[in-house]
């Protein structure tokens, strides 16, 4: 494998124009030359906050999923604990207010599991941080006005389980659980996965 660190940007950018934007997401079609060195255009969607996602696991190797309805895709989905996370904002923080308002989990150790996932980076420039809590304490959850939710405690090998076998879809709650698949320290809440 070639060390990517010495490419060079192929693609020429000739102007930039703003097609749409909302308080979430900016929407840009750039006019570029492109690798071949012919003329085209280029469609990028700019998130304006960075994707965070966490995962709680209790001492007894249970964790929480929250299910809503997807809009874009039109289906119920289960998914990890996750939100935007705008500037100004340590997506730890993030992660720490995320689990509060969707479960009312509170968490005393919040620790990094993947970092800067691209989450589409043939379209999107979305980045995702995605997190293991720990230390739980539980009160009422506070969801925004825009989500209905449900949260599900189940045991950590379950939840990856549903990963593996395309009962969860969500690129961040998979990449979540697969990663914890593959730590030692939780291997003890793995049985029968």
């Amino acid at each position: 494998m070639s060390d990517s660190t010495h490419e060079t940007n192929p693609w020429t950018t000739l102007s930039t124009r703003e097609t749409y934007s909302n308080p979430w997401i900016r929407l840009r079609e750039d006019a570029v030359i492109n690798p071949s060195g012919r003329a085209g255009i280029y469609g990028v969607v700019e998130y304006k906050n960075r994707a965070v996602g966490v995962v709680p696991i209790d001492e007894n190797g249970f964790t929480w999923l929250v299910g809503q309805w997807r809009y874009c895709h039109e289906s119920y989905q289960w998914e990890i604990c996750e939100g935007g996370c705008p500037p100004g904002e340590a997506p730890e923080e993030c992660a720490r207010r995320e689990l509060l308002e969707e479960t009312g989990i509170c968490a005393a150790i919040i620790e990094p599991l993947l970092m800067g996932v691209q989450l589409s980076n043939s379209t999107t420039n979305e980045v995702c941080d995605l997190f293991v809590a720990r230390g739980l304490t539980f009160g009422e959850a506070a969801p925004e006005e825009t989500e209905k939710l449900k949260v599900k405690r189940l045991p950590l090998s379950e939840a990856i389980a549903m990963a593996l076998d395309g009962r969860i879809q969500d690129s961040p709650s998979v990449l979540a659980l697969l990663r914890l698949a593959l730590l030692p320290e939780f291997r003890e809440h793995l049985r029968g996965v």
